[in-house]
């Protein structure tokens, strides 16, 4: 797959899931001694989130501590635990225009800002008739990178 016209730069978040994000803390902050950088809450998303990092710079990691808003409701940020993983991509328009022509499938929405600020899309975890790859039963958001972080990997590649 040469023809392939971007490349995954590495991690930039893993969203993980609780009916209460108190249950995540006491894991990911108190015992791993991850730092809490910030907050998101969306009633449109179902989700309160506490933004907890590792690292530092361009090469930062989020961890995303998320409960849902209202545990009846969809989207079920809770369920799976293992929510999403993020996926820091060069050039997202052109990996979404060629994932599509080989028939990946995406989640509605298309490309849009995401809670971080830089644009996502997610590909959806199961392929269907019209788009039959899926991420394997993951979602899995895909995130443009901003230069920094590019330069950042470039950087940590070249040695």
């Amino acid at each position: 797959m040469g023809d392939r016209p971007f490349r995954v730069l590495g991690v930039q978040q893993i969203a993980v899931g609780a009916l209460n994000k108190e249950d995540l803390r006491k894991f990911w902050i108190d015992i791993l001694g991850l730092d809490v950088s910030g907050t998101y809450r969306a009633e449109s998303e179902n989700v309160d989130e506490d933004i907890a990092v590792t690292g530092s710079g361009p090469l930062k990691v989020e961890v995303d501590l998320m409960q849902p808003i209202d545990p009846e409701a969809k989207p079920a940020v809770h369920n799976p635990p293992l929510n999403h993983i993020g996926l820091w991509i060069d050039d997202l328009p052109a990996a979404v225009q060629w994932m599509e022509s080989k028939g990946v499938r995406f989640t509605p929405g298309g490309i849009r800002k995401g809670a971080s600020g830089f644009d996502i899309c997610f590909v959806h975890p199961k392929g269907n008739e019209d788009a039959p790859i899926g991420a394997g039963g993951v979602l899995v958001e895909l995130v443009q990178a901003p230069p920094e972080v590019t330069d950042a990997f470039n950087r940590v590649a070249a040695g």
